[in-house]
């Protein structure tokens, strides 16, 4: 793919680019990969500097688990967040701060507080986040879940063309977002694998990710130790290492620019493979 089909990306003031790694911090207790590593607030602070420390671009930071579990109010999502938000900002200025929250109330206190970035991983529930994003002048991830209410599981879904669908819903919220004032370079699209989606949709996406970046928005690619690579290698959720980097050096060779993951300093690596092997 031509660099050339892909607008700028850009994000705190800077281009963002061209193999951008966004760091996950969980700020939860029940988080399926680091058991709540990382929930108290000095932990997560922590956890963040060694993700800038280590090449990170993006900090990602998250006051909900993504799949089932305990039921997280807004005063509790915002207890999480906000505080860790403006530390990370005050000890960290260079660097991006996203915010994975699908709540308008939340994205607005976490505009406030410094983040740059809302990741709206599940496609869009609340049309209010684009509207906060365009009025704090901040950017947003436009995703997929198939329809998918917040932290559910899809069951014996099904889709006649799952790249179709993804493309079609995507790139209908980010011109949504952009139509509302969300500067262009500041979107990004991610078809989020495994939301809404089992192991062969994921993988049909991974496969076909080129269809994606030839839209000409940005990829995020937030693949890291998920489900589909566990169940295609037979392996447990601490053992999805390898699984993962290759599927980011596929990611990576078919044109995406955002890499989501929890092993910062194996991405780099791994992504500055491929951006050799491309020169």
């Amino acid at each position: 793919m031509s660099s050339a089909l892909v607008p700028p990306l850009r994000l705190n003031g800077r281009e963002i680019g061209p193999h951008a790694i966004m760091a996950v911090v969980n700020r939860t207790p029940d988080s399926f990969f680091d058991r709540g590593a990382t929930y108290g607030f000095d932990a997560a602070l922590d956890a963040a500097g060694r993700a800038v420390a280590a090449g990170a671009d993006i900090v990602d930071i998250g006051g909900v688990k993504a799949g089932p579990g305990e039921d997280v109010g807004v005063d509790e999502e915002l207890r999480r967040v906000v505080d860790l938000v403006a530390a990370v900002r005050d000890r960290h200025p260079g660097v991006v701060i996203s915010v994975d929250t699908w709540r308008p109330e939340v994205g607005e206190a976490v505009a406030r507080a410094g983040a740059d970035l809302l990741n709206d991983t599940w496609g869009g529930p609340d049309p209010r986040l684009a509207e906060v994003a365009a009025a704090h002048g901040i950017g947003l991830v436009c995703s997929h879940a198939g329809a998918l209410a917040p932290r559910t599981r899809p069951h014996r879904i099904g889709y006649a063309d799952v790249v179709a669908d993804v493309i079609a819903h995507i790139t209908a919220e980010a011109e949504r977002a952009a139509a509302l004032g969300v500067r262009r370079d500041a979107i990004l699209i991610d078809p989020a694998h495994d939301f809404g989606k089992n192991t062969r949709h994921s993988l049909e996406i991974t496969r076909r990710l080129g269809e994606l970046t030839a839209t000409g928005w940005p990829v995020l690619v937030a693949v890291s130790n998920k489900d589909f690579i566990g169940e295609t290698l037979g392996r447990p959720v601490g053992a999805r290492g390898v699984g993962t980097m290759a599927v980011l050096g596929v990611s990576a060779l078919l044109g995406a620019r955002a890499f989501r993951v929890h092993d910062v300093a194996g991405a780099r690596r791994a992504l500055d493979a491929v951006a050799a092997l491309r020169s």
